[in-house]
């Protein structure tokens, strides 16, 4: 299981039609190390999404064995999932329940991309569907960037590491 954190950003948004304000809080998935680095992403990814003035009010850890982001967008769904394995020393039959975060259109499409995902799993079943809060995610480290190794380790890189990998991508 992966931990994250759900950052809660309070900010006026304007209603539509009317020159009023309305107050708002919404609820950003930032794949980080700690609170205080969930903080400094909310603050940095958020101030690209959202116009106006905002603070972040909450942080919570999280825990998901996964996290499906789909390009059409949509809403995200928490799909809790279950499987049954072999314990290897003791011969005896375990059940595995985990969360895994998926973005779909609809609870259909959450239970459609969260079965693909889960591939050739044995015995593994969805339990339950429920709609999260979450407006958007924000991976720890795209998957295309050059030091995408670095992800594992969880800890930046150094400048000598990158100018190696810029280095090796102009080869």
């Amino acid at each position: 299981m992966k931990i994250m954190f759900e950052c809660t950003a309070r900010y006026s948004k304007p209603v539509e039609g009317s020159d009023a304000q309305k107050r708002v809080n919404e609820v950003y998935l930032f794949d980080a190390i700690n609170y205080t680095e969930a903080e400094k992403l909310a603050h940095e990814k958020l101030a690209e999404v959202i116009s106006a003035d905002f603070l972040v009010t909450g942080i919570r850890k999280v825990r998901y064995a996964e996290v499906i982001p789909s390009e059409e967008g949509g809403y995200w769904y928490k799909v809790k999932t279950s499987f049954i394995y072999v314990d290897e020393e003791s011969g005896k039959e375990k059940r595995v329940t985990q969360t895994i975060l998926t973005e779909a259109m609809d609870i259909k499409d959450a239970i459609d991309r969260t079965t693909e995902a889960m591939g050739d799993t044995p015995d593994f079943m969805v339990k339950a569907v429920n709609e999260s809060n979450v407006l958007d995610f924000f991976p720890y480290m795209e998957k295309d960037d050059e030091v995408a190794d670095k992800v594992l380790s969880r800890r930046p890189a150094t400048e000598e590491e990158l100018r190696a990998a810029q280095a090796n991508s102009a080869q």
